[in-house]
C-alpha cells in the first residue's frame, strides 16, 4: 500500500537544494533520524557542507534551534546549564544551556575533550538533563546532529564507543563532484536565499506516526540479526555492533520505507542503511587495520554471505 508523504519529502529536498548542491542521501538520513527520535553524526573534512546542511535543515523545521560550538575549553555546564545565585531573590536558579532545544547542532564535536563530550550522553539517550540533582526533560522532537572532522586531524579527540552508539547514523561527506562544485560556485555568486518552513511540530509528529505504522516482517528481523551476528563473528572484528544497531535497523528501515511511500519494509531498506548504521559500531583489530581492511569491506562481506529474504507486497 502506498502512503502519501512524498510531497512533503520533495519540498524538504527542494528547500535544502537552494543552498546545498547534492548531498541528497545525507538530507534523507537526517530526516530518517528525526522520524526515529534519534541523532546523526556527520563526518567530513572542512568545507564539505556539514554545518550548512544542518543549519538549513533546522531552518525549514519550525522548532527551536540550538548550536553548540565544541572547543577544547568547553565545559559540560556550557552544554547542559548550571545553577546560578540570584542576588535579588536570594535563591539559586537553573540557567539552562543550549541543549534545551528541539534541533541541536553540535559543531565539531570531536574538538572537545571526552569529559565534555560525555555531557551529551544522558541528553541523547534519555532526552533529559540532570543539573544539581534535578532532572529536566527535553521537549520532543529532540535531535542532535553532530559534525566532526576525521579523527586523524590535528586537535581532535576520538568519540568513545558509548557515545557513538547513541547516533543512529554516521554519515560521511566527501568532496563534491566537479559539476556539483561548479554549480556551488554559481550559487555562491548569487545573493543568499531565505528558506521556507516545510515542517512544524504537528507535522513531525504525523511523520513519526506514519513511520510507527509501517510493517516489518519477521524474516527481515531475522535478516538483521543474522547480519549483525556475521559481523561479530568476523575474525578481523575486535568490537562488533551491539543491540542498539539492531534497533537502529528496525526504526531506520521503517522510516526509509515511509519516505519511499511504502507501509512495509523490504530488504533493500536494510541494505541501504548498512553503512551509516554500522560503520561507527565496528572496531577492527589492529592487524586488520594495518592490512588495509576497511569497515565497509567487513559489512559487504557479511551481506554477501547471508540469504536475502523475499517479502511480499502488503
Amino acid at each position: 500500500m502506498k502512503i502519501g508523504i512524498q510531497n512533503t519529502i520533495g519540498k524538504i529536498h527542494a528547500e535544502i537544494g537552494k543552498r546545498v548542491i547534492g548531498k541528497h542521501d545525507i538530507v534523507s538520513e537526517i530526516l530518517i533520524a528525526l522520524m526515529c527520535n534519534s541523532h546523526v553524526l556527520l563526518e567530513g573534512v572542512p568545507g564539505t557542507a556539514k554545518t550548512m546542511i544542518t543549519k538549513s535543515m533546522a531552518e525549514i523545521i519550525s522548532c527551536s534551534y540550538g548550536r553548540i560550538q565544541f572547543t577544547p575549553d568547553l565545559l559540560p555546564a556550557d552544554i547542559v546549564g548550571t545553577m546560578i545565585y540570584n542576588v535579588k531573590s536570594r535563591q539559586f536558579e537553573v540557567r539552562k544551556g543550549p541543549i534545551f532545544a528541539n534541533f541541536i547542532l553540535a559543531d565539531e564535536i570531536n574538538r572537545a575533550p571526552p569529559k565534555t563530550q560525555a555531557a551529551l550522553l544522558e541528553c541523547m539517550q534519555e532526552s533529559q538533563v540532570t543539573i544539581e540533582g534535578a532532572t529536566y526533560h527535553m521537549k520532543p522532537p529532540f535531535i542532535v546532529v553532530a559534525t566532526q572532522n576525521p579523527v586523524d586531524m590535528e586537535g581532535t579527540y576520538a568519540l568513545p564507543e558509548a557515545q557513538l552508539d547513541r547516533f543512529i547514523f554516521k554519515s560521511k561527506l566527501s568532496y563534491p563532484l566537479a559539476d556539483d562544485e561548479f554549480n556551488m560556485l554559481k550559487m555562491k555568486n548569487m545573493p543568499d536565499v531565505r528558506l521556507n518552513s516545510v515542517l512544524n511540530l504537528s507535522e513531525i509528529s504525523k511523520l513519526i506516526e506514519i513511520k510507527d505504522n509501517v510493517v516489518i516482517d519477521d524474516s527481515i528481523l531475522k535478516y538483521v540479526v543474522e547480519l549483525n551476528t556475521k559481523i561479530r563473528q568476523n575474525p578481523d572484528v575486535e568490537l562488533g555492533p551491539g543491540p542498539r544497531a539492531s534497533i537502529a535497523f528496525l526504526q531506520g528501515s521503517k522510516a526509509r520505507a515511509a519516505i519511499d511511500g511504502r507501509n512495509y519494509v523490504i530488504p533493500d531498506d536494510i541494505k541501504a542503511l548498512c553503512n551509516p548504521i554500522l560503520r561507527h559500531r565496528i572496531r577492527l583489530k589492529p592487524e586488520a587495520q594495518i592490512s588495509g581492511i576497511q569497515v565497509e569491506n567487513v559489512i559487504a562481506k557479511a551481506l554477501g554471505s547471508i540469504t536475502t529474504p523475499k517479502v511480499a507486497k502488503k
